[in-house]
This record gives structure tokens, sequence and C-alpha cells, in this order.
């Protein structure tokens, strides 16, 4: 089962309704079981809708639909934005969900929105997914706050199967390998799966700025072995500079769970 999670850069109504740039986003979001969408910039949540009526009628799509789960817009500013989840409820029941709140300081710019998953054909029946989109400013802080809400969601839903997934800025100037490495999610029981030396974004850099974290042995041995990485649609889909960055300033970073 493949699961991705995708910044698709401001994506709203005028992305939707660009007939190039939703004939990709609906491939490439076709290719998984489950995706996360972040930067989704819907304040009706009409867009979202749209897409999703779209992407139903894609290929094998049509037979084996997706579902969506959105959050409330979040944010600090006036420029909120919601995490959307898209997946296939032939293969994928949702169990749970809530909006993590910070009980004392306010460290996350947006808070995640935890999903809980129960996945019948994997050999990890159920699956919590914390998709995060870090603000580059305060990365480091907003990172190491990351723990707690893995702590929250293994409180709350009782499971240990948990991923963190999304743009976790880290990487380039936003955050060094040093202070990577301190992170208290970066040490056991977490394990870092996109290798360091990937490309997460379709611009001029190199960075590894999308992630997708594990939590635990029993999530991590689930994980099929270098199925991990970002997908890098302006190649395999034969797209222009211009084309590609005009979908997202990222790729989506994907990874497959071992099949029961």
């Amino acid at each position: 089962m493949k699961i991705a999670a995708f910044n698709v850069k401001n994506l709203g109504m005028k992305k939707v309704n660009n007939d190039n740039i939703l004939k990709n986003l609906i491939k490439i979001v076709s290719r998984y079981s489950l995706v996360v969408m972040q930067e989704v910039q819907d304040p009706t949540g009409n867009a979202m809708k749209k897409f999703l009526t779209e992407l139903n009628k894609y290929g094998k799509n049509k037979y084996h639909p997706f579902e969506m789960l959105s959050s409330e817009p979040i944010g600090r500013n006036s420029r909120k934005e919601r995490f959307v989840f898209f997946y296939r409820h032939d293969e994928i029941n949702v169990t749970d969900y809530y909006q993590y709140e910070e009980e004392n300081e306010d460290v996350l710019a947006r808070e995640p929105f935890i999903v809980m998953f129960e996945c019948p054909n994997t050999v990890v029946k159920n699956l919590v997914l914390i998709p995060v989109h870090i603000d580059p400013d305060d990365a480091e802080n907003e990172l190491e706050a990351l723990n707690d809400v893995v702590e929250d969601a293994r409180e709350t839903l009782e499971t240990d199967n948990i991923m963190i997934l999304g743009d976790f800025n880290a990487d380039g100037r936003y955050l060094n390998d040093e202070t990577r490495e301190a992170l208290s999610i970066s040490s056991a029981p977490y394990y870092w799966l996109i290798d360091e030396d990937a490309d997460t974004t379709t611009g001029a850099n190199d960075h590894t700025y999308d992630r997708i974290v594990v939590y635990g042995d029993e999530m991590y041995d689930a994980v099929v072995a270098n199925s991990a990485k970002p997908f890098n649609f302006q190649k395999a889909y034969k797209l222009g500079k211009k084309m590609a960055q005009s979908i997202s300033d990222h790729y989506p970073v994907e990874v497959e769970l071992e099949e029961d």
C-alpha cells in the first residue's frame, strides 16, 4: 500500500480550474492508496470537493474511488491552510481523528490534524498519520515539539503505529545537520526514511525538505525496504521546468507498506 505526502504550493480553486495542473495532480494522487496534501488554501472547501469529483472520474478511480477528509483551515495569519487526506475507501477506513492543540506554548504555526486509519491489507492493521507543514523560520523549535504530538497521539489513539510526514523544512538554511541530529525525533524509537541526499523540490536547489518519519520497530519493519523516496513527476511525466513548478515547488514523498 503506497502512502504519500505532497506539499502542493498554494493549492486552491485557481489550480483546480487549470486543466493542465489538474490533470497532473490527478495522475500523481492516483499513484497512491493514501495521500495527505499540505498548503491547501481553500477557505470554503469547494476547491477540494471539485478536485475529489474530478479525481474519481480518472482511470481505475471510477472503480476504486477516493474519499476525502479535511482539517479546518489552520494557521496564525490570514493565509490559513488545510491538511487534506485522500484515501481509497475499498482499501482503508478512517477510524478516528482529531485536531491537535498545544496545551501551553504556541510553538506550532500549523498544528497537525491527526488521523487514524484501519488498513486490513497491510501488516499493520491500524496506522496513525501526523501531517506537518513546518514553519521554515522556526523549524528547530517546531520539529522538537513533534515528540509531544506523537506522545499525545499514542495516548489518545492507543497505538504506536505512527507516521509523521510532510514538509519538515529540514534542510538548507532552515536546519543544519547538527541541529537536526540533536532533535528528540532524530533518535530511537524514531526512524527517518527519506535519504539525506534526496531532492524533494522542483526548484534549483537539491534540499530534502520533505520527510517521512516512523515511530517504533514494528512500524519500521512494516515499511517495504528502500520504498521511501520523492516522486519526481517532472521526470516521470516529461514536463518542462515551468510546468512542473506551476504544479508545485515540492515533489511528493512516498513510502510503501508491506501487505499481509
